[in-house]
């Protein structure tokens, strides 16, 4: 089973995550987002997966979101993907993708990440 999980370990929700899923015996690939940013492409890929607009992985009440004087329209996903790639902090965390079942969840509450690492 591969499973990766966008990781801020200062985030104790992605800590917990990141804890569950190693609970389950499963051994993550572990993107620390905030050293590497995901670029555009997997930004938007991550939207496809969750299922979601690239809107939805915003994290609104976080100060690189509030105070952007940059911020694209938020109903164009290909520009606002870029904008997330270069301000990863404004980024929902953690993100957690099942590659073989096509499938991701964002870590809020910790437990979502469950269907995605059971056998």
């Amino acid at each position: 089973m591969t499973v990766t999980i966008y990781h801020n370990p200062h985030c104790s929700k992605s800590r917990k995550t990141l804890e569950i899923i190693e609970q389950s015996g499963v051994q993550p690939s572990i993107v620390e987002y905030l050293k590497e940013p995901p670029d555009a492409d997997t930004v938007l890929r991550l939207a496809g997966l969750l299922k979601v607009a690239v809107a939805e992985l915003l994290r609104r009440g976080e100060a690189d979101y509030r105070e952007a004087s940059d911020l694209p329209d938020l109903n164009d996903d290909t520009a606002l993907a870029e904008w997330l790639s270069r301000n990863p902090r404004a980024l929902q965390r953690p993100i957690v993708v099942n590659d073989a079942q096509g499938a991701a969840v964002i870590g809020r509450p910790p437990e979502n990440v469950l269907p995605l690492v059971s056998r």
